[in-house]
């Protein structure tokens, strides 16, 4: 598969927003303007740009506990999300739902959540909703490694086989759940092994290549149309803070996050080969300019926007 420069210039931008929205995030936490916690996914960005842009609008998609970049990539406003994250009206969820629980109906993603392959099932019911209404389209389920060994994970993997449902399993192994290496956590050969034995087509990739997640997405969602089978990827990614604002991250070397932040960064790495294949670091500097205008406006926006009222919180509740 070829990609073309803007396909290029837009996967790069997506990886730049994502990665300026969670460092104003991480900004406006220390300055004591965001409450809670929040699970921040700098460094992994390659994975939510590659496999968002890949998509339809249409094509839906459901996250997890770390899904701010899976709600950008799959066409988020910025200013709404930063409404949404401080409690504002304006916000997604009318500031109620917060950092874990974002969803954006309108461009396809079914929401985040705060449970561990609590996006496995509903990726599977939405599936079987395309199919009984004989729609052409995908559903593309986020997940960590962490959910991996979760009763809920071997349910939806079993149940969209069997049901030959069109669903794109894609597992973002960051190489920790919580704190605890994956590595010495799951067995077997590697995550992406478990897809072959529910009879599911599963390759592992390197998920910090925005270009390889790219094509990758493309082409499982083709095959999934055209074969009426599930497929699942592994993307073998990194994630340099720890596991929630609450994570003093002890459990890892400086070294090892020194190393993947030097030699395996998603935009930095791209950056190279952008600049290899004749696009000009003017091209480059004009997209990261426009997106840091547009983090500090979204960021002035939210912040001057109203708070969402506390007297009409029995509103939008379904019991």
């Amino acid at each position: 598969m070829s990609v073309t420069k803007d396909t290029q210039l837009e996967l790069h931008r997506m990886m730049m927003l994502i990665r300026l929205f969670e460092e104003a995030l991480e900004e406006m936490f220390s300055r004591g303007l965001l409450h809670g916690t929040m699970h921040l996914s700098i460094g992994q960005e390659a994975t939510a740009a590659g496999a968002c842009l890949a998509l339809d609008k249409k094509d839906l998609i459901t996250s997890t506990h770390r899904g701010h970049g899976h709600c950008l990539g799959k066409g988020a406003d910025p200013y709404k999300m930063f409404a949404e994250l401080l409690g504002r009206e304006d916000g997604y969820c009318r500031g109620r739902g917060g950092s874990m629980h974002i969803a954006d109906l309108s461009n396809g993603n079914l929401g985040a959540n705060g449970i561990v392959a609590g996006s496995l099932t509903i990726s599977v019911g939405a599936a079987l909703s395309f199919q009984l209404q004989k729609k052409e389209n995908i559903v593309l389920c986020f997940f960590g490694d962490g959910a991996v060994n979760e009763g809920s994970f071997h349910e939806a993997l079993n149940l969209a086989s069997l049901w030959n449902l069109p669903v794109l399993f894609l597992c973002e192994n960051n190489q920790y759940g919580m704190s605890m290496a994956s590595e010495k956590a799951v067995a077997g050969e590697s995550i992406a092994s478990r897809g072959h034995s529910y009879g599911i087509e599963s390759i592992q990739i390197d998920g910090n290549d925005v270009e390889a997640v790219y094509e990758s997405v493309s082409t499982c969602k083709d095959e999934i149309l055209s074969n009426n089978r599930p497929k699942f990827i592994e993307a073998v990614t990194y994630r340099y803070r720890g596991h929630s604002k609450s994570d003093r991250n002890l459990y890892r070397t400086s070294e090892e996050i020194n190393f993947w932040k030097d030699e395996k960064d998603p935009i930095k790495r791209y950056i190279g080969k952008l600049l290899e294949q004749g696009i000009t670091e003017v091209d480059l500097k004009e997209i990261d300019e426009e997106v840091k205008n547009t983090i500090r406006t979204s960021v002035k926006k939210a912040l001057d926007s109203p708070l969402s009222p506390i007297t009409n919180l029995e509103e939008d509740s379904y019991a």
